[in-house]
């Protein structure tokens, strides 16, 4: 690093200090810029997931079948398949999740299935990943609803 720093100032003489100087600030400003870029996409992040509403859905009115749905929150997504037989949710396969801290979230499905309703309490220290599987359970009915 020395012979560099030497060949420069040998070589560019007067310049060098202004190089060096704008090289720093470039480098600054590249960091600061991603650090900007971080807290935005958080910021977007917690919008999206305060943004959740999840909407209770009537089963008994869906006809039998296997349903997709899926929910992307940036930093959380979550696939679902739900089977719904004589107008009872029967089974809920998680074919993905992504999550951050959320993998307890998982046995949510359980619940849904046996309460029989998509708006169950979320599970403690994956509240974020909790909202996520339910939105995309509902979006899986909500869709075969407006096919019905």
């Amino acid at each position: 690093m020395t012979a560099i720093s030497y060949w420069c100032r040998k070589s560019l003489k007067k310049n060098w200090l202004i190089i060096h100087r704008l090289a720093a600030l470039i480098l600054c400003l590249l960091l600061l810029s991603h650090v900007g870029m971080y807290f935005y996409s958080v910021i977007s992040y917690q919008r999206n997931v305060s943004s959740i509403e999840i909407t209770e859905i009537d089963v008994g009115k869906i006809p039998d079948g296997t349903y997709i749905g899926e929910c992307d929150v940036q930093y959380i997504y979550a696939k679902v398949n739900v089977t719904v037989t004589n107008g009872k949710i029967t089974g809920i396969d998680l074919l993905e999740h992504r999550n951050e801290k959320g993998a307890a979230a998982e046995s949510i499905v359980n619940d849904v299935i046996e309460n029989q309703k998509i708006d169950v309490d979320t599970i403690s220290g994956a509240t974020n990943s909790s909202k996520v599987i339910k939105k995309a359970i509902e979006n899986a009915l909500a869709d075969c609803q407006k096919t019905t």
